[in-house]
């Protein structure tokens, strides 16, 4: 992952955002030495915040498991029938 200062980024926003719509790799930037941000594609943004709802819906469910809040196929049926009526 390429790392680059703030200074920088103030400097050649234009140049980073270039280089990272081609290269699609994410940029560390850091102020004092220290991690700041992270400048990311959109599109890789985007998709990530997808994959992110999708491993919480997961863990949800698998909470739910644990804590036994789950229901049959036929409790599911009556449950979804009132909702549709």
């Amino acid at each position: 992952m390429r790392t680059e200062v703030v200074t920088t980024l103030k400097r050649q926003a234009t140049k980073l955002l270039a280089d990272l719509h081609e290269s699609k790799e994410p940029i560390l930037i850091t102020e004092h030495g220290q991690p700041s941000a992270y400048l990311l594609d959109v599109a890789d943004y985007e998709l990530m915040v997808d994959r992110m709802k999708i491993l919480e819906g997961i863990a949800k469910g698998e909470q739910a498991i644990r804590d036994g809040r789950t229901m049959n196929m036929e409790q599911a049926r009556e449950k979804m029938n009132k909702w549709f009526k």
